[in-house]
Protein backbone atom coordinates (compact mmCIF):
# COMPACT_ATOMS: atom_id res chain seq x y z
CA UNK A 1 0.00 0.00 0.00
CA UNK A 2 1.47 3.37 -1.51
CA UNK A 3 1.41 6.62 0.73
CA UNK A 4 0.13 10.01 -0.82
CA UNK A 5 1.56 13.00 0.30
CA UNK A 6 -0.87 16.00 0.68
CA UNK A 7 1.14 19.36 1.62
CA UNK A 8 -0.53 21.86 3.73
CA UNK A 9 2.15 24.61 3.90
CA UNK A 10 5.78 24.78 3.18
CA UNK A 11 7.10 21.66 5.12
CA UNK A 12 4.22 20.47 6.68
CA UNK A 13 2.54 17.74 5.02
CA UNK A 14 0.14 14.69 5.60
CA UNK A 15 1.04 11.28 4.68
CA UNK A 16 -1.80 9.35 3.77
CA UNK A 17 -2.82 5.90 2.21
CA UNK A 18 -6.01 4.93 0.19
CA UNK A 19 -7.48 4.79 3.31
CA UNK A 20 -6.77 8.12 4.71
CA UNK A 21 -4.81 7.00 7.59
CA UNK A 22 -1.55 8.02 8.20
CA UNK A 23 1.26 8.15 11.01
CA UNK A 24 0.41 9.70 14.04
CA UNK A 25 3.69 11.14 14.96
CA UNK A 26 3.36 12.88 12.01
CA UNK A 27 -0.22 13.88 12.89
CA UNK A 28 1.06 15.10 15.97
CA UNK A 29 4.22 16.91 13.91
CA UNK A 30 1.89 18.84 11.60
CA UNK A 31 -0.56 20.16 14.68
CA UNK A 32 2.61 21.12 15.98
CA UNK A 33 3.62 22.91 12.63
CA UNK A 34 0.41 24.52 11.93
CA UNK A 35 0.54 26.40 15.70
CA UNK A 36 3.63 27.37 15.92
CA UNK A 37 2.70 28.68 12.37
CA UNK A 38 -0.25 30.45 13.70
CA UNK A 39 1.75 31.77 16.89
CA UNK A 40 4.18 33.11 14.04
CA UNK A 41 1.43 35.11 12.28
CA UNK A 42 0.02 36.77 15.37
CA UNK A 43 3.43 37.38 17.55
CA UNK A 44 3.48 40.99 16.51
CA UNK A 45 -0.41 42.09 17.24
CA UNK A 46 -1.23 43.77 20.22
CA UNK A 47 -3.94 42.76 22.74
CA UNK A 48 -6.52 45.39 21.12
CA UNK A 49 -5.81 43.79 17.70
CA UNK A 50 -6.16 39.89 19.36
CA UNK A 51 -9.44 41.09 20.82
CA UNK A 52 -10.88 42.85 18.11
CA UNK A 53 -13.95 41.61 15.96
CA UNK A 54 -12.96 42.51 12.25
CA UNK A 55 -16.52 43.42 9.94
CA UNK A 56 -17.96 40.23 8.91
CA UNK A 57 -16.80 38.03 11.23
CA UNK A 58 -18.37 36.23 14.42
CA UNK A 59 -15.14 35.60 16.35
CA UNK A 60 -11.79 37.54 16.98
CA UNK A 61 -8.26 36.18 16.35
CA UNK A 62 -7.87 35.12 20.33
CA UNK A 63 -11.22 33.10 20.14
CA UNK A 64 -10.35 31.35 17.09
CA UNK A 65 -6.94 30.23 19.07
CA UNK A 66 -9.08 29.31 22.00
CA UNK A 67 -11.37 27.45 19.80
CA UNK A 68 -7.97 25.17 18.11
CA UNK A 69 -7.55 24.39 21.94
CA UNK A 70 -11.33 23.32 22.37
CA UNK A 71 -11.18 21.25 19.43
CA UNK A 72 -8.49 19.24 20.59
CA UNK A 73 -9.51 18.80 23.94
CA UNK A 74 -12.81 17.92 22.94
CA UNK A 75 -12.40 15.77 19.81
CA UNK A 76 -9.50 13.53 21.66
CA UNK A 77 -10.20 13.69 25.63
CA UNK A 78 -14.10 14.40 25.97
CA UNK A 79 -15.16 12.41 23.21
CA UNK A 80 -13.43 9.86 24.48
CA UNK A 81 -15.13 9.86 27.79
CA UNK A 82 -11.60 11.26 29.55
CA UNK A 83 -11.09 14.57 31.48
CA UNK A 84 -9.37 17.46 29.76
CA UNK A 85 -5.92 18.41 30.55
CA UNK A 86 -7.45 22.46 30.62
CA UNK A 87 -9.07 24.62 32.71
CA UNK A 88 -12.63 24.72 31.70
CA UNK A 89 -11.77 28.67 30.93
CA UNK A 90 -9.92 27.18 28.57
CA UNK A 91 -12.17 24.83 27.21
CA UNK A 92 -16.34 25.61 27.44
CA UNK A 93 -16.24 29.55 26.23
CA UNK A 94 -14.36 28.15 22.81
CA UNK A 95 -17.30 26.03 21.79
CA UNK A 96 -18.46 25.50 18.75
CA UNK A 97 -21.34 28.02 17.57
CA UNK A 98 -19.70 30.62 20.61
CA UNK A 99 -18.61 34.34 20.36
CA UNK A 100 -16.46 36.23 22.53
CA UNK A 101 -18.25 37.00 25.73
CA UNK A 102 -15.32 39.52 26.94
CA UNK A 103 -12.32 41.13 26.82
CA UNK A 104 -9.10 38.78 27.12
CA UNK A 105 -6.50 40.31 29.23
CA UNK A 106 -2.67 40.03 27.99
CA UNK A 107 -1.98 37.47 31.18
CA UNK A 108 -4.82 35.33 29.83
CA UNK A 109 -4.00 35.59 26.10
CA UNK A 110 -0.09 34.45 27.13
CA UNK A 111 -1.78 31.28 29.12
CA UNK A 112 -3.99 30.65 25.76
CA UNK A 113 -0.71 30.72 23.43
CA UNK A 114 1.26 28.24 25.80
CA UNK A 115 -1.45 25.72 26.15
CA UNK A 116 -2.02 26.07 21.89
CA UNK A 117 1.56 24.01 22.22
CA UNK A 118 1.28 22.02 25.75
CA UNK A 119 -2.00 20.57 24.54
CA UNK A 120 -0.17 19.07 21.73
CA UNK A 121 2.84 18.16 23.62
CA UNK A 122 0.67 16.71 26.70
CA UNK A 123 -1.42 14.57 24.01
CA UNK A 124 1.97 13.67 22.26
CA UNK A 125 2.60 12.00 25.79
CA UNK A 126 -0.75 10.22 26.11
CA UNK A 127 -0.87 8.76 22.72
CA UNK A 128 2.33 6.60 23.86
CA UNK A 129 0.06 5.40 26.80
CA UNK A 130 -1.48 2.19 26.28
CA UNK A 131 -4.62 3.54 27.65
CA UNK A 132 -5.26 5.91 25.58
CA UNK A 133 -6.29 5.46 22.35
CA UNK A 134 -7.04 8.35 19.69
CA UNK A 135 -8.23 7.37 16.20
CA UNK A 136 -5.84 8.91 13.01
CA UNK A 137 -8.54 10.53 11.43
CA UNK A 138 -9.50 12.56 14.27
CA UNK A 139 -5.94 14.07 14.54
CA UNK A 140 -5.93 14.31 10.79
CA UNK A 141 -9.36 16.66 10.93
CA UNK A 142 -7.54 18.45 13.96
CA UNK A 143 -5.17 19.06 11.26
CA UNK A 144 -7.15 20.60 9.09
CA UNK A 145 -9.29 22.28 11.09
CA UNK A 146 -6.61 23.92 12.48
CA UNK A 147 -5.37 25.15 9.06
CA UNK A 148 -8.78 26.46 8.67
CA UNK A 149 -8.92 28.21 11.12
CA UNK A 150 -5.15 29.96 10.19
CA UNK A 151 -7.27 31.14 7.12
CA UNK A 152 -9.59 33.07 9.34
CA UNK A 153 -6.77 34.38 11.39
CA UNK A 154 -4.94 35.78 9.05
CA UNK A 155 -8.04 36.87 6.81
Amino acid sequence: MGFSQIMLSKDCYIYATNGFHFMSRDAVKNLEQSRTFILGQIKDLTVQQLNNIPAGFNNNIIWNIGHLIWAQQNDCYKRNGLQIVVDDKYFSPYQSGTKPGSFIDETEMADIKQLLITTIDQLATAMESETFVTNDAILLGLSFHDWLHAGYIMA
